[in-house]
């Protein structure tokens, strides 16, 4: 099989992203997420927040916009 693969030139060209139970984030994020009962986070390599979105094709999408490489956490 000959697929090729695109790896991140760095570390720090990765994002993660995973959902978030809206019910665990602080009471004005929960307001103004509104009747979702999950969203998505994404983070940089070093684990620090840098967004939240509504779904998770948004959080490929802004990543990719980016130049950043989004990678899913389990």
């Amino acid at each position: 099989m000959n697929t090729k693969f695109e790896y991140p030139k760095s570390a720090e060209s990765l994002v993660y992203e995973k959902a978030v139970d809206v019910a665990d984030l602080p009471e004005d994020v929960r307001e103004e997420a509104g009747e979702v009962d999950q969203i998505y986070a994404v983070h940089d390599a070093d684990g620090k927040q840098i967004a939240l979105v509504a779904d998770r094709a948004l959080a490929f999408v802004l990543a990719r916009q980016n130049d950043l490489s989004p990678v899913t956490v389990h």
